[in-house]
């Protein structure tokens, strides 16, 4: 079964649902899945919705234009303005989660204004308290944005996975170039001690050698005997330009090379070069697989490169396994500074949102996009400053599988 044909079916969607509850009885409020039912909401003059408990009526709307996001009211009897005054009214929300908010309501000009600013998301179950006139009225209804419900098993096939967001360290990274060299004193050129035809050769180009390995024979001309070039040091044929017969002079033979750890070269252009000090830590990764390796920056060598007119860093990585090659051009990042902040989220949960960056939270099989104000980030993390709590669990894998399926259920924003 493909993951469409699991998914499509299972997925319900949240739509904003209202029902109207006066406190002598009524049915409780839904949570409907029909999305008509947001069409079905009255609205009011001032575009809010309409509350109705017999001749009486609150609108009540979320008011954001100019101002923090803050309800306003207004009362009705007989669908005509009561005067501000004339009744006392509470808001509480229920957010995803259970935390409760109780709003309470003052007058002001022609309305009433509730005593807080009402933070996104605005998403939530309400109820809606009010006594007018000496009569007491009690609405509830589920009003919903930036939501959906994913059942355990789709989301599981759609491999989306949480975890738990807390504290996290930003790193002041620099991003960097290099190119891996091998190291000095493991590279050797071989060339003829005494001038004559070349006689035997024994190896080529990739070929692995080990210390004291004879590796080609040459006649002198002065003593017409044979001797034996050997390797110096263990290591691998870089080169070869001996070929048998020909006349051995003062040029190299034979390059080897040992390659089982290398030197990485990181150009530092302009203020990275007064900063970037030996001993920072430094990733090096490879631009053909992005295999990384961590090591620490050896030395920043004392000249500058006339042709690039940087400086060079210098630092040393394992090649134990011959899987990283001299001439090699590498991507680079050294960590400047380290600082530990009470909140991260991975950068992978970054989703925008409407106009918000948003990370996806996760209540039993509920997920809803909450709002952040972000901080310093690095490659990997971003610091939250607001819009979510340690412990609080966020979609760490395929989040914009969740964002998809908001987007799909219409992403109400009803006030």
């Amino acid at each position: 079964m493909t993951l469409l044909k699991f998914v499509l079916p299972l997925i319900v969607l949240l739509a904003v649902a209202a029902c109207t509850r006066p406190e002598s009885g009524g049915q409780s409020p839904g949570h409907g899945h029909d999305r008509d039912a947001e069409d079905q909401v009255e609205k009011g003059s001032h575009g809010g919705r309409v509350l109705r408990d017999g001749s009486l009526a609150v609108e009540l709307a979320i008011f954001e234009e100019g101002v923090p996001p803050e309800y306003r009211a207004w009362l009705y009897r007989d669908d005509k303005p009561l005067p501000v005054n004339a009744g006392q009214l509470a808001v509480t929300l229920t957010r995803l989660g259970g935390v409760a908010e109780t709003y309470r309501f003052t007058p002001r000009d022609d309305h009433l204004v509730a005593d807080g600013v009402v933070s996104e998301p605005h998403s939530f179950d309400v109820e809606v308290r009010a006594n007018l006139d000496g009569h007491r009225s009690r609405w509830a209804f589920a009003s919903y944005e930036g939501r959906t419900r994913i059942a355990a098993p789709v989301a599981a096939e759609a491999g989306i996975r949480v975890a738990r967001a807390g504290p996290g360290v930003i790193r002041d990274e620099h991003e960097l170039q290099g190119l891996l060299i091998p190291i000095e004193g493991r590279h050797a050129r071989l060339a003829a001690r005494f001038p004559g035809p070349i006689r035997s050769v024994s190896v080529g180009v990739g070929d692995l050698v080990r210390q004291g390995q004879a590796l080609a024979t040459i006649e002198s001309n002065v003593s017409l005997g044979t001797y034996t070039i050997t390797s110096p040091i263990d290591g691998v044929v870089m080169a070869r330009s001996a070929t048998i017969g020909e006349i051995a002079g003062t040029e190299p033979l034979l390059e080897i090379a040992d390659l089982s750890a290398l030197w990485v070269d990181v150009h530092l252009f302009g203020s990275d070069a007064e900063h970037i000090v030996a001993g920072l830590p430094i990733t090096v990764n490879r631009l053909s697989d992005g295999e990384r390796v961590d090591t620490t920056l050896d030395r920043v060598l004392p000249a500058t490169a006339t042709a690039s007119q940087s400086t060079i860093g210098r630092a040393r990585i394992d090649n134990t396994d011959g899987r990283w090659r001299p001439g090699a051009a590498v991507g680079a990042r050294v960590t400047v500074a380290e600082h530990s902040v009470p909140l991260v989220v991975p950068l992978s949960a970054l989703q925008r949102f409407r106009d918000w960056d948003v990370v996806f939270t996760r209540v039993g099989d509920d997920y809803e996009a909450r709002p952040l104000e972000l901080g310093r980030r690095d490659g990997v993390h971003a610091e939250v400053l607001d819009g979510l709590n340690a412990g609080d669990e966020i979609v760490v894998a395929q989040s914009y599988v969740v964002k998809a399926d908001i987007e799909k259920a219409g992403a109400s924003h009803d006030h």
